[in-house]
């Protein structure tokens, strides 16, 4: 039985090269039929499909240019497709089983949060650094202690002088009204108080501004004038008012002889500012009360102050017996419940609320020339830990009054300065 393709007889093969053909010369190269794979093709086996005669060498007759009627063409076999690997797609082909690209990588996952992690840690670290130069760029350090003559030396642990000012400045004629802060020209001091921050324990002391100093020896901080001391006697806030920053730290650092490291003052504006851009400070008080001057009108109980009620709260002293000294209780109070309310999550997490804070509060703070953020936190954080109960909150101690000023108790201010000076767990009680 033959098995070749009806054409391919060895009778219709004319001369050939080989096979005891008679014929020398080797036959010239034929033109093989495409050989076509896949579904196209039919079952070996089930019957081979007439094929077309090979006539002259030249190709299949059924056809001018090749096999049937897609022959060859001027670029190639026909049923080759452009680029297609041959064989390709099959189940042991280069795309793998599915026909796709082979089987996928698994995710590398401790690249991904290693890389994840980097990002995270360089925003937040970039984030940080910007914060920090917007933050020192807004403080106003216009404060210059270095003008602050005959000064007392310095001990352990940091001292802060922290005062709050009715400066009116900045403030139209409404929110004068709004805030009652009256017209007065000028400035004054409405609470002052001294932060030391020390290992042995941080301490606020208030100073009522009724205190009775001596105006000290001293140099205008703009005349450059010497001003001799002649044993003047007057309020605290007075000295302030007469000039200024350095003239307090002098007339402080000399009743007291207590080293002043650094100097913060905040107005009525920026104080306000603060307490709303943080959505107001809840705070607990105990009997409730009415002020025409600073226009409080507060009920006993828990309840949230905005930055015109705070400003009220503490700014009142006409409504209590005990006048400046509960004032400056009740200053200490609030500023506690601010402290606290700044460092909440709610806060320091949320950027809407974070930046405004830190906006309003320094815009509105003037500190000395050698305060830095780094201090200024200090600052801050000591006084949440003092407020939060793990130092001491006290008042100055008091030994009695004078033309209506209130008199020192030198013996404790002395053994007081002396506890602060060598940072040691102070033991003195005020008023």
């Amino acid at each position: 039985m033959n098995d070749w393709p009806e054409g391919w007889s060895g009778g219709n093969r004319g001369d050939e090269y080989g096979r005891g053909g008679a014929n020398a010369q080797p036959e010239s190269a034929r033109v093989m039929r495409q050989v076509r794979r896949g579904p196209q093709a039919p079952p070996y086996g089930a019957g081979v499909p007439p094929q077309p005669s090979y006539t002259n060498g030249q190709g299949y007759d059924e056809g001018q240019n090749g096999y049937g009627q897609g022959g060859y063409d001027n670029n190639g076999y026909d049923g080759y497709n452009t680029g297609q690997v041959y064989g390709g797609g099959g189940p042991g082909g280069p795309e793998g089983p599915d026909g796709g690209r082979g089987p996928r990588r698994a995710p590398n996952w401790r690249r991904r949060i290693k890389w994840t992690a980097i990002t995270v840690v360089t925003v937040l670290v970039a984030t940080t650094i910007g914060t920090y130069f917007w933050a020192d760029s807004k403080l106003n350090r216009d404060v210059d202690l270095s003008k602050v003559i005959d000064r007392p030396a310095g001990g352990d642990g940091t001292n802060y002088l922290i005062v709050g000012s009715d400066s009116r400045e900045g403030l139209t004629a409404a929110e004068k009204k709004k805030l009652h802060t009256g017209s007065a020209a000028g400035k004054r001091t409405d609470s002052m108080m001294i932060l030391h921050v020390g290992d042995s324990g941080d301490t606020l002391i208030s100073l009522p501004r009724d205190s009775n100093v001596t105006i000290p020896s001293y140099v205008g901080s703009t005349s450059g004038k010497t001003y001799q001391n002649t044993g003047r006697q007057t309020k605290l806030n007075a000295a302030y008012a007469e000039d200024g920053p350095t003239l307090l730290v002098r007339t402080v650092e000399y009743n007291m002889g207590l080293h002043i490291d650094h100097y913060v003052e905040i107005g009525f504006n920026g104080f306000a500012d603060i307490v709303d851009a943080v959505g107001g400070v809840t705070i607990d008080i105990d009997k409730g009360f009415k002020d025409s001057y600073s226009g409080a009108n507060f009920k006993a109980g828990k309840q949230t102050l905005n930055g015109e009620e705070a400003l009220a709260f503490v700014r009142t002293r006409h409504a209590f017996a005990a006048s400046d000294l509960q004032r400056t209780k009740n200053q200490q109070k609030f500023l506690s419940a601010l402290a606290h309310q700044v460092a909440t999550p709610g806060t320091l997490l949320n950027p809407f609320k974070l930046y405004p804070t830190l906006g309003a509060g320094l815009d509105s703070l003037s500190v000395d020339k050698d305060m830095s953020l780094w201090d200024l936190a200090s600052m801050f954080w000591a006084m949440k830990g003092v407020s939060g109960g793990d130092g001491t909150s006290m008042n100055m101690p008091l030994s009695g009054s004078v033309g209506g000023n209130l008199v020192w108790d030198k013996a404790k201010v002395k053994t007081l300065v002396n506890e602060l000076n060598n940072d040691q767990k102070v033991t003195v009680s005020g008023n």
